[in-house]
């Protein structure tokens, strides 16, 4: 297999659980990797950073594990990540999310 098909599997299953996190929660880089049974946290970036289709796979929705908002690749930037978040009522304090009351585990 070449890795240019690995990488596509994996970027495949990051999206399928992405796309369960419901509206008003998020979760987190390492969260999405434990879920698909990897410890590649940075590849679970890599993969969102290359999503197409941020409407059906909601990438603003991944923060890091320390709350903070971390990048957003899609136009408008972590700018554009921010305005997402909030419009889907996740409230942003000091720059950073309230993982217990937003989080979402899978």
């Amino acid at each position: 297999m070449r890795r240019s098909e690995g990488v596509g599997l994996f970027a495949k299953k990051v999206y399928a659980y992405l796309k369960k996190v419901p509206k008003g929660k998020v979760t987190t880089y390492k969260e999405l990797a434990n879920t698909i049974g990897s410890k590649a946290y940075r590849a679970v970036g890599s993969a969102l950073s290359e999503n197409k289709d941020p409407v059906k796979v909601p990438c603003y929705r991944v923060v890091c594990s320390d709350g903070t908002i971390g990048r957003y690749s899609a136009a408008g930037g972590l700018k554009k990540k921010i305005e997402l978040l909030k419009k889907d009522g996740i409230k942003i304090k000091n720059g950073k999310i309230d993982l217990q009351r937003f989080g979402f585990r899978f």
